[in-house]
């Protein structure tokens, strides 16, 4: 008897090795993938999230193709790369030809500042200090640019970095853009793979309810928070070129990354308005109507993120916003459709599982008094 009882504890023993062992080399095998994979998982992500948006376009385009998902796919991204890639070469091209133009006039020390107008000293808060550094540079260049010399430094170095990560993400952008097209005209296996990965680790009825759930909350998240930044964005910078604005479009595209961080406008439409007042020499008619379209441009997303947001999810939409929100916060701008998916999966899990049949026969079964 204790020869069996030692021979069972050897045999579970062997099998508890094995098993560990086991499990062991699985977790391995995956922290390796995943360190291999590291490099590319930010644009593959983007890619997913990119082909996921548009793939009602590139199956409208396919039924208007008669069907090749290849050819819509490759003219849909071309048509992306076109739109994307050629204003900001433009705009690189006329930005590198300015500096070098400003460049060749300070080397040949013809460079000059002009003397501030009256009108600066005049403005809010910031009038009186602007005029006197304005002042100094047109009245001694040269020892003005000495004094400031470390705060130019530090601004140079913020600028290159920030010009830097601005090529690397649009580089990285394009390139999501191409894995996009990729997973588009292969959309419907790929779908199917999400699908049965889900139902293997749900279960084959929640599957298919989580990976529709999937794809409409990204879909949500890119039209009710990004679609509603971007025309905000567009009102407000229409409303900028119509007041007189300088630097309408660098201010136009600040209200885009505001309105997707869900900071209020009037963090820029305020100055834009005490500008206004303060410098135009426009009518007070004028004045008046450009205010009233400031304001109402800047609150368009109260009424417009409602109606879009959260649309066609069965998950109520605050909990969308907060995961977009806590997403983007934690990741970054890949963390506003991360956050929003898990949350919503999260949210979805948990009131399933409050629903649970046991659950509700607890609950009637104490309602009764028994």
């Amino acid at each position: 008897m204790n020869f069996g009882d030692g021979a069972q504890r050897k045999r579970l023993f062997s099998d508890l090795n094995d098993t560990l062992i086991h499990f062991g080399l699985v977790i391995l095998l995956v922290l390796v993938c995943l360190k291999i994979f590291s490099p590319f998982l930010g644009v593959m992500l983007w890619g997913v999230i990119l082909a996921v948006v548009l793939y009602p376009l590139q199956q409208l385009m396919a039924k208007k193709m008669k069907n090749h998902q290849g050819y819509s796919s490759t003219l849909l991204v071309l048509f992306g790369l076109i739109i994307i890639g050629v204003p900001t070469f433009m705009l690189g091209a006329s930005f590198s030809e300015y500096a070098f133009d400003k460049y060749e006039t300070w080397s040949s020390d013809s460079f000059s500042i002009e003397p501030p107008p009256a009108s600066v000293s005049e403005w809010p808060v910031v009038g009186s200090m602007v005029s006197n550094l304005w002042l100094q540079a047109s009245e001694d260049l040269p020892q003005f640019l000495e004094k400031i010399n470390p705060q130019l430094t530090e601004i140079s170095k913020g600028m290159l970095a920030s010009i830097a990560n601005t090529v690397s993400s649009l580089l990285k952008f394009l390139g999501a853009l191409i894995i996009a097209g990729i997973m588009m005209a292969y959309g419907q296996s790929g779908s199917d793979s999400i699908r049965k990965i889900l139902c293997r680790l749900t279960s084959p009825e929640k599957g298919p309810e989580l990976h529709q759930l999937s794809t409409l909350t990204i879909r949500s998240v890119a039209l009710g928070v990004v679609g509603v930044a971007f025309v905000q964005s567009l009102f407000l910078g229409l409303g900028f070129v119509w007041a007189g604005i300088p630097a309408a479009g660098i201010l136009a595209v600040l209200s885009l990354l505001f309105g997707i961080a869900q900071l209020p406008a009037l963090v820029i439409t305020l100055p834009v308005i005490i500008y206004v007042w303060a410098t135009g020499d426009t009518s007070t008619t004028h004045n008046v109507l450009v205010t009233v379209y400031l304001v109402a441009a800047g609150l368009s997303d109260g009424f417009l993120k409602p109606l879009l947001l959260g649309r066609g999810v069965e998950v109520p939409m605050p909990i969308i916003l907060l995961g977009a929100l806590g997403g983007m916060f934690t990741y970054g701008l890949i963390g506003l459709f991360l956050g929003a998916v898990v949350l919503a999966l999260g949210y979805q899990l948990f009131m399933e599982w409050v629903g649970n049949p046991t659950t509700e026969v607890a609950e009637a079964k104490q309602a009764s008094g028994e």
